[in-house]
């Protein structure tokens, strides 16, 4: 990913808000590539004529096949305090997804155990007292119809891996272009999640801060919604 690629909403002396690609990841990982972390880290170093290694710290993660608006800490004190933030429930993060089936309940609240399988990077429901069972809790919203498929809103309150795409799984409204936890009801295409909402305080002035991005809105499935946000 190039520097001159990036998609800046907002940035100061402590902290930088980006739009991340899907299928771009948002820090370094095994396979190597490229990624939006790096280029961010690239980015401030060409930018300010920084020497040596610049600091950044990776607050929250996005999966790979996700897009939209992500923060990361341009200081350590930042970084610290944004994480405090989301330890803590502030740190507010909405994400628009779009279901290959409609769920029997409009609005709910999920709350499941998950557990990852590290050996096929798989994401299962499980007990809580299944080794390496982690809480995890979101609201959803079926804000549109269209057929089979609707347009969700999401509101996420922990961060698993792929914790969406597996709960929604769970209630057989897995989310569009998901080939890996969508069953019968897999839709080939672009992952259909995005995070478009991200609200937090400012770590130094404590300032409400709140940003917002639509996802692709004139791609498939999107583009069969009226997205207004």
């Amino acid at each position: 990913m190039k520097t001159e690629d990036l998609v800046i909403l907002y940035e100061d002396n402590h902290l930088i808000v980006v739009v991340k690609p899907q299928n771009v990841a948002c820090c370094p990982d095994e396979s190597g590539d490229d990624n939006l972390f790096d280029c961010v880290k690239r980015y401030i170093k060409e930018e300010y004529n920084k020497p040596g290694n610049v600091f950044l710290g990776l607050v929250h993660r996005l999966d790979r096949p996700t897009g939209g608006v992500m923060v990361y800490a341009k200081t350590s004190k930042a970084a610290s305090r944004l994480s405090e933030q989301m330890k803590t429930g502030s740190f507010e993060k909405k994400y628009l997804t779009v279901l290959t089936s409609v769920p029997d309940k409009k609005k709910a609240t999920l709350q499941n155990y998950l557990r990852k399988n590290t050996v096929n990077n798989m994401v299962y429901v499980c007990t809580q007292t299944e080794e390496n069972a982690k809480f995890a809790s979101l609201d959803y919203e079926i804000l549109q119809e269209k057929g089979n498929c609707c347009l969700a809103q999401v509101n996420l309150h922990t961060g698993r891996t792929h914790q969406i795409r597996v709960q929604m799984a769970s209630i057989n409204a897995p989310v569009y272009g998901d080939m890996r936890y969508g069953g019968e009801n897999a839709v080939k295409g672009k992952l259909a999640l995005w995070a478009y909402s991200l609200g937090f305080k400012h770590p130094t002035t404590t300032e409400k801060m709140k940003f917002l991005v639509e996802p692709p809105k004139t791609e498939n499935p999107w583009k069969a919604f009226e997205i207004n946000i």
